[in-house]
């Protein structure tokens, strides 16, 4: 395990925000630190219910109010034994809900209901075979045999009086227990993660047969809620949405413009940051095929200054966010008044940016935020408008899911994953427009040879990086020093976890060629063969 990470003691705070769509039966995660924990909401959300990540620090009596079906108990960093190590409210296993613990959630199961933990003579890595002592309730069609996969330094030394021993590995004795009469489970390894074979069969063995939960959280059910929530919030009021042309946000604009028609005014702001020729398209796409008006505002020279000198990724980020609620608020005042900014904000921006896991006294993390998100963070205090964020509840590919029901067309509903602050984040330092049209032309390339060879929907992102050094090379027997672009190619099936792309090399020696001898500044190409993690998808 990681080093242990000390927390503080407070107590929650006496409300707890839930996202729950109305009348939908929920199954909430306690977050202790892992990476993974929206990983496992994501996976809930597979079975068709609803699944909300809070804090370790919820307490029983917030849980009631929530009133879930069951709790599932995420991994974490720390140890058990550790001093300051987070635990949940005791009286959580008084409750009478079903709770599984996963790794961290297991063993802290284990320590406060009377049992021991203890570090591992020997820690546990990646993939195990699973071999299963007792067939019934949460390993119910789990394949005797399976891999699961593992990550911990710390095992159950001593189970709680009545649990029993469902399952264990070569080097895990108890890798899964349960106390059948009180509905609680525990297991070792991460059923959330993709390399556990069966790990989506014992998630739905939990919501299904233990926690009796039935499949409402359909894509149809969300459209029509979502639509009487964004009409009963707005009323006669105007929404200023801001408009990418990326999944999002397309989805947004057809799900608000369904909701409150001539109401909504979509506003491209082209901050110089988007790729080659992708502004124009754009509004030639909203509105002469979707009969949605686009006011387009070029604000390039006002982005491109305000970044001038700056090479710190998260100050990009802050200065990006700040630049385009200015220019909103100038164009509201232009076209308004407008009452309310709408957002594609997803759930896992919401989960990333979140400080719930922030002691205020240290600044010490239970969960580490790996980057802000432009459109949950760095928003000003005195922002004017009301936000409505109808798609704040929903994963990535769930916003998909609503594209195709409310009609977007396949184009955008499969198009990549693309940030938010644009290439300013896949220039490595300061940005300028010598190499934002370097890196334009590149990405242009990795896109063309991608979707030439029909390629595109085999990966989950593929586009080019530019790095601020230069190096030697040599073209028509003369000395070049120009810049090397970096292929970041990647398979995932959510952006939480991903993998490189095993491209074919003569594709990758095609885009090389190409760029190479079509970008001017460019000499050199490489293909970055980082996973996530320990990478991340982005350079910044």
């Amino acid at each position: 395990m990681n080093t242990a990470v000390t927390l503080p003691t407070e107590q929650a705070p006496e409300k707890v925000e839930s996202l729950r769509p109305l009348n939908r039966q929920m199954i909430v995660i306690l977050d202790f630190g892992s990476q993974y924990s929206e990983l496992i909401a994501r996976r809930v959300r597979e079975t068709q219910v609803y699944s909300e990540v809070l804090s370790y620090r919820t307490t029983a009596e917030q849980l009631r109010q929530l009133n879930p079906k069951g709790i599932i108990l995420s991994g974490g960093p720390n140890s058990v034994y550790d001093n300051g190590a987070p635990r949940c409210d005791p009286e959580i296993w008084n409750m009478g809900l079903p709770i599984l613990g996963v790794c961290y959630g297991m063993q802290l199961m284990v320590q406060q209901l009377g049992g021991e933990v203890a570090k591992a003579d020997r820690g546990e890595y990646g993939k195990a075979s699973l071999y299963i002592d007792d067939p019934t309730d949460l390993l119910t069609n789990v394949e005797d045999g399976t891999t699961m996969w593992m990550s911990h330094a710390d095992s159950i030394t001593q189970m709680p009086e009545q649990f029993e021993l469902l399952a264990h590995t070569e080097n895990t004795p108890c890798a899964a227990i349960a106390d059948h009469d009180k509905k609680l489970y525990g297991v070792q390894f991460h059923p959330e993660v993709v390399h556990s074979v069966g790990g989506i069969a014992l998630i739905r063995n939990f919501v299904y047969h233990i926690c009796e939960c039935e499949p409402t959280w359909t894509t149809i059910a969300f459209v029509e809620e979502a639509i009487r929530e964004i009409r009963a919030r707005v009323g006669d009021k105007r929404v200023l949405l801001a408009l990418s042309g990326g999944v999002d946000s397309s989805t947004l604009a057809f799900l608000l413009h369904k909701a409150i028609g001539d109401k909504l005014t979509c506003v491209f702001i082209d901050q110089g940051f988007m790729r080659k020729y992708e502004p124009e398209r754009l509004i030639k796409l909203f509105q002469e095929q979707f009969h949605i008006p686009v006011e387009y505002v070029n604000a390039r020279e006002r982005f491109l200054s305000s970044l001038s000198g700056i090479t710190d990724p998260e100050e990009k980020r802050r200065i990006i966010g700040h630049g385009f609620i200015s220019a909103f608020e100038e164009t509201s005042r232009r076209l308004g008044p407008f009452d309310y900014l709408a957002q594609g904000t997803l759930y896992p921006d919401v989960i990333e940016s979140a400080n719930t896991n922030v002691d205020p006294q240290t600044g010490e993390r239970v969960a580490v935020k790996i980057k802000s998100h432009h459109n949950v963070g760095g928003l000003p205090k005195d922002l004017r408008f009301k936000l409505v964020e109808p798609l704040r509840k929903l994963f990535k590919d769930e916003v998909r899911k609503v594209g195709r029901a409310i009609g977007l067309p396949e184009e955008i509903v499969q198009r990549h994953p693309f940030p938010g602050p644009g290439l300013a984040i896949r220039i490595i330092g300061e940005i300028t427009a010598e190499r934002l049209n370097i890196l334009r032309d590149a990405d242009l390339i990795v896109r063309q040879e991608i979707n030439k060879r029909d390629l595109y929907h085999d990966y989950w992102q593929a586009f080019a990086v530019l790095l601020p050094i230069r190096s030697v090379g040599v073209m028509g027997d003369q000395r070049t020093y120009a810049f090397p672009i970096v292929l970041r190619i990647v398979t995932s099936e959510d952006g939480m976890t991903a993998d490189w792309a095993r491209v074919p090399y003569d594709v990758l020696e095609v885009i090389s060629n190409r760029i190479v001898n079509e970008v001017k500044g460019v000499n050199r190409v490489v293909y970055d063969i980082t996973s996530k993690p320990p990478g991340t998808i982005e350079w910044e």
